[in-house]
């Protein structure tokens, strides 16, 4: 990076425990053992209140992982967001091949291991979170593509359209969507609920509401959302405003 070029500034707002906005500047590469040849940020963590952890990462070729990637009750999703090549996905003797828009799900019983045999570069992100186990029930491995899903409209609104990239059912405890605006498009009402968010924006520029603040974000920014954070958006400029989120589901509270 070298010197700066004026005062030292940032667009972070961080709220520990209700909401925080990561920008790509300021951000900085984490040493994640095992993890070779990954450029990896960790963007949540339990530090701030998060209950899952959420990760960007910039894949180099032959890059690898030495060591699990979830199991021991912990369920893991990754993500191919952008670049080119082939990332390989091991979950015990199952592979699978991920392209641009590619993901796969891992159940807390199995982990994943990761693999650039390929000479492209690309980024992923990587989340983990702690199943929350219901009897009679399971999750199961899932993958697929978001290109391949057909988008919704979201509550029955002509602007704003919605894909979920994993099953519904009840033995998952957690799912991953793609929120979509047309220029001008908002949610139908300022939402708290008790769910939790991590969303990575990739695509357009909007205005958020977290909590009592309106902020400005953009392609590459990262949102964090405690549950009941007050939360909800216009998309602003001249494309579409779209970004991929996790969400806590199908489970009721413990006392």
């Amino acid at each position: 990076m070298g010197y700066p070029k004026d005062f030292l500034e940032s667009r972070a707002v961080i709220k520990c425990g209700q909401y925080a906005v990561l920008p790509p500047e300021g951000r900085v590469i984490n040493v994640i053992p095992g993890f070779e040849g990954f450029k990896t940020t960790i963007l949540t963590s339990p530090k701030m209140g998060a209950q899952s952890v959420f990760y960007v990462s910039a894949v180099s070729p032959r890059a690898r992982t030495t060591v699990p990637f979830g199991g021991n009750g912990v369920e893991t999703f990754v993500y191919f967001m952008d670049g080119e090549g082939i990332l390989t996905v091991k979950v015990g003797a199952e592979s699978f091949e991920l392209s641009q828009g590619g993901y796969v799900f891992v159940p807390a019983d199995k982990y994943m291991e990761l693999f650039n045999n390929s000479n492209g570069t690309y980024r992923i992100l990587l989340y983990k979170q702690k199943y929350v186990e219901l009897e009679g029930h399971k999750a199961e491995i899932f993958t697929g593509n978001v290109n391949d899903i057909q988008e919704r409209e979201y509550d029955g609104m002509d602007n704003m359209f919605v894909k979920d990239l994993l099953p519904t059912h009840i033995g998952f405890d957690m799912n991953m969507h793609i929120l979509s605006f047309e220029p001008a498009g908002c949610h139908p009402f300022i939402e708290t609920h008790v769910q939790e968010h991590s969303a990575y924006i990739t695509n357009g520029q909007g205005f958020y509401q977290l909590g009592d603040q309106w902020i400005q974000v953009k392609k590459d920014d990262f949102l964090w959302m405690a549950p009941f954070v007050q939360q909800g958006c216009y998309a602003t400029g001249r494309e579409r405003f779209t970004y991929i989120y996790s969400k806590d589901c199908n489970r009721d509270e413990i006392i």
